[in-house]
């Protein structure tokens, strides 16, 4: 059906393109704009399944390549492309904007046309980078979400909004300046912003630390990583419960993917030699900061805390590899990115539906401070039961996507370093810690006081986000068997990649 569409450009243009009339449709008319908005969002997940049909998961090679002239005078391209990594991370893009939209319908009442508008933009730019084969265009995609981000948490945030939108974009636009630097001094060198290009070039051990280095605060500050993660608890604690479902579910991610397209790639001898940095960072991040998630009393940023370290396990298991592919385990080294890339999608469900969670509970008491609550299961059945199984998923519990890529990852570590494997299983006890106090507190005991005895039970809007993020969790922790076979083949050619110096 989709066979001669130019089908990526429609998922970054549609949405972005779609905005349009749902900004016209104004402040008096905001059923029509959720509407449109819902239209356009849907339209967008429908025709992103297409990508599916006719797609080899067979070949490690870019499909549905678009390429045309951007920029001329310095060679920049308008070159889009997927592989089974970015096909699997842009149906995650896709469909949770389409839970977004829904989620927002009753919970935003101001300026309605601007916020559904803003959603839609971010979903394209959020597929644009997942789609971008040119450095340059990468880097507009990855630039470009700021906006709307920074708009949503500053229009539609909490009492400390400007604080935490000026923190967030301090911090993600100054690592990404040298991300650009890199880029142009790659640029120099080639003659080219391709990605292709960029992975085959030879660069000496000197040029490829400085640039593992660019590479990596830039995308260290989008993960986020320990110490540069301090920005993301003050933008979740400030954004409205739509802009927290994305930045966990979706955005957090592209600092991961970052990694896997540049940092391997492009450095595979830097990024050998200084794993160690950022399995060190990654080791503090799942430890440390799961520490610090224990004392919060603030719902979201306890969540914010959790996707802090629930990231290390992504990060750890792309750099542990590294060891694993140079001493020639490669099936090890496949492990370890393979179950970093399940923990992505797997997070991108489980932390969208505790922040969901989160925001279903504001809607109703204007509180997330966890003192206010107690008992909710007496009042909130339906809503408990979705609570408690998305917490067991925050804990890695077994049928659940939470667990398959941590133990994939745990797994990797432990072929590499049993020290690292046993730090990284150690974790899941924190994890399971800060996730069951927390369920213990709101959740169950006596009814706390009178707004949780006053509480009603979800409607069909709400239970309709949940249980289709239910369904996710279990399904991919029941039979992950699509999401691994689907990133196969460009996960076995990365490794073998990596295992290859670039020395010039």
């Amino acid at each position: 059906m989709f066979a001669n569409w130019p089908l990526l450009s429609i998922l970054i243009w549609l949405p972005i393109l779609g905005a349009i009339p749902v900004l016209l449709a104004g402040d008096r008319r905001p059923d029509t704009a959720r509407l449109l908005a819902l239209v356009v969002a849907a339209l967008t997940f429908f025709i992103s399944l297409g990508i599916l049909s006719g797609f080899d998961q067979s070949s490690a090679a870019m499909q549905l390549q678009e390429n045309h002239v951007w920029i001329e005078t310095l060679n920049v391209r308008y070159h889009l492309g997927v592989d089974g990594i970015s096909v699997a991370l842009v149906l995650l893009t896709t469909f949770t904007s389409v839970l977004v939209i829904i989620l927002g319908w009753g919970s935003v009442d101001e300026k309605v046309s601007q916020y559904m508008a803003a959603m839609l933009v971010l979903e394209g730019l959020m597929v644009g980078v997942f789609c971008a084969m040119d450095a340059l265009l990468f880097y507009v995609f990855f630039e470009g979400m700021l906006i709307p981000m920074f708009i949503l948490i500053g229009v539609w945030g909490g009492a400390r909004r400007v604080y935490a939108t000026l923190k967030f974009f301090i911090y993600t636009f100054f690592g990404s300046i040298f991300m650009l630097v890199g880029l142009i001094y790659l640029y120099f060198k080639t003659g080219s912003f391709e990605l292709a290009t960029l992975a085959q070039v030879a660069l000496s051990g000197k040029e490829q630390a400085w640039l593992f280095f660019a590479f990596l605060i830039a995308f260290a500050v989008k993960v986020p990583m320990w110490p540069v993660h301090t920005w993301l608890p003050d933008a979740h604690v400030e954004a409205p419960t739509g802009g927290s479902v994305v930045l966990a579910a979706i955005m957090l991610k592209i600092g991961g993917y970052g990694f896997i397209r540049f940092s391997l790639p492009i450095t595979p001898d830097a990024s050998t030699e200084y794993a160690w940095v950022v399995i060190a960072m990654s080791l503090i991040a799942v430890v440390y900061v799961g520490y610090v998630a224990l004392v919060q009393e603030d719902m979201k940023k306890l969540i914010a805390y959790s996707s802090i370290a629930h990231m290390g396990f992504v990060t750890l298991g792309v750099f542990i590899s590294l060891a694993l592919a140079r001493g020639g385990n490669a099936t090890g080294a496949a492990v370890g990115i393979q179950g970093a890339m399940v923990q992505m999608i797997s997070h991108g469900f489980i932390s969208g539906a505790m922040f969901a969670s989160v925001g279903v509970l504001y809607d109703r008491m204007h509180t997330r401070m966890i003192r206010d609550y107690g008992g909710v299961v007496n009042t909130m059945p339906r809503f408990a039961t979705f609570f408690v199984l998305f917490a067991m998923a925050n804990c890695g519990l077994p049928g659940t996507s939470g667990f398959v890529g941590e133990f994939w990852v745990i797994l990797a570590a432990f072929q590499s370093n049993a020290l690292v494997g046993a730090l990284a299983a150690f974790t899941l006890i924190i994890g399971a810690a800060y996730t069951l106090w927390l369920v213990k507190r709101v959740i169950f005991g006596e009814v706390a006081n009178d707004n949780v005895a006053a509480l009603t039970d979800m409607n069909a809007r709400e239970t309709f986000v949940l249980a289709t993020l239910a369904v996710a969790v279990l399904l991919f922790g029941l039979w992950p068997a699509p999401l691994g076979n689907l990133m196969d083949a460009p996960i076995a050619e990365l490794v073998k990649h990596i295992v290859i110096s670039k020395g010039a």
